[in-house]
């Protein structure tokens, strides 16, 4: 089994393979040195993987590169993929989410970018067209930029309804469409924006990120901008799950490949105080929907730790028993080959970690 680890930084992209089940790693890159890639994805739909960057140059500006070689060559169409049409007066400042289509659509693949707007390809990511029933959405005009940026930057197609797909923005919230785009619901009920004088606004959330176990797609996972939650009816009503969790804030949401309703969590103190609570590195795991938390930390390290875990730093591999990975702001990438029990560091000393992404190959 031949597992690769794709590990986006703010400069450059580095590739991990393991060839002797996740024990040893063998590290390449930087490819795209000097750039910002804030989004990845290993798409295994055609039998032969294909790896989707989204690469921002502060030279060349944001396009997609893609490889069919597992990154030993890379393509990128020209003029660049990922452009809005000249009657939107925009300008893609950076593509922030890559998401491969569902089984039934193999050349599908969705794109998440900032100023929040959501693109679709039927080329295998080659070339993208702007989904114009979101950007006409009346709600638009009065997103408003997070911390990191105005993004969208979670996209989950739902598995085995092709016109169903759910985004996730910062700011703005959960937005669904059931009609392939064509027209978008804000879906927000029950997650609160504690910032805004009605916290529990229609939408306005600053929502930081979404997952989904395919085999129970209409059951998702969100961490908010302060706040944990659950969705059980395909992220249209939320309830927390934050009780056990040490806090509530942070950045990413992982869930498990083969196991609905096990999802892990990396905490933050809070928006004011961006540490892991009690400065330790743990990774919390809940086996139970979020009705209880474990924490992680065999491996990880013991001492003080500092860093933040971004919204795409943490992912989980396809293998069984599953892989779960996450990157640091300060250059580390950690490594589990059985679903979080036992961690190893698998590089170190790499620019911040913005993204990363994990599948096996062969």
């Amino acid at each position: 089994m031949t597992v690769l680890m794709a590990i986006g930084t703010g400069k450059g992209l580095y590739l991990a393979r393991s060839v002797d089940d996740r024990k040893r790693w063998e590290l390449s890159g930087p490819h795209f040195p000097m750039t910002q890639v804030y989004a990845a994805a290993i798409d295994r739909r055609g039998g032969r993987p294909r790896l989707l960057v989204g690469v921002t140059s502060s030279h060349w500006g944001p396009s997609v590169s893609v490889s069919d070689d597992l990154g030993e060559t890379w393509q990128e169409s020209d003029p660049p993929p990922v452009a809005f049409p000249e009657d939107t007066g925009e300008k893609v400042a950076r593509v922030w989410q890559i998401a491969p289509g569902p089984p039934g659509q193999p050349q599908r693949v969705y794109a998440g970018v900032e100023p929040s707007a959501l693109f679709v390809s039927d080329d295998g990511g080659m070339t993208y067209e702007l989904v114009r029933g979101l950007w006409d959405h009346p709600h638009r005009p009065t997103w408003t930029p997070g911390f990191g940026g105005k993004c969208i930057h979670t996209v989950l197609p739902h598995p085995g309804e092709p016109d169903t797909v759910l985004v996730a923005m910062s700011t703005g919230g959960v937005y669904r469409t059931t009609d392939g785009g064509k027209s978008w619901s804000a879906t927000n009920t029950g997650i609160k924006a504690y910032f805004l004088p009605d916290q529990f606004p229609e939408y306005g959330q600053c929502v930081h990120k979404v997952a989904r176990n395919l085999d129970r797609p209409d059951q998702m996972f969100a961490q908010n901008h302060h706040g944990v939650y659950r969705s059980d009816d395909g992220g249209v009503t939320w309830k927390s799950i934050a009780d056990g969790l040490p806090a509530d804030f942070g950045f990413p949401m992982v869930a498990h490949p083969h196991r609905p309703g096990v999802i892990y969590n990396f905490p933050l103190i809070a928006d004011g105080r961006r540490f892991p609570p009690d400065f330790r590195c743990r990774v919390f795991r809940s086996e139970d929907a979020g009705a209880g938390w474990t924490a992680l930390s065999d491996g990880l390290p013991d001492g003080p730790f500092y860093p933040t875990v971004l919204r795409d730093a943490m992912c989980a591999d396809d293998a069984y028993p599953a892989g779960i990975y996450f990157g640091t702001r300060s250059g580390e990438v950690y490594a589990s080959a059985d679903e979080g029990d036992s961690w190893q560091q698998v590089a170190a000393h790499l620019p911040d970690v913005l993204c990363v992404r994990a599948a096996v190959v062969s």
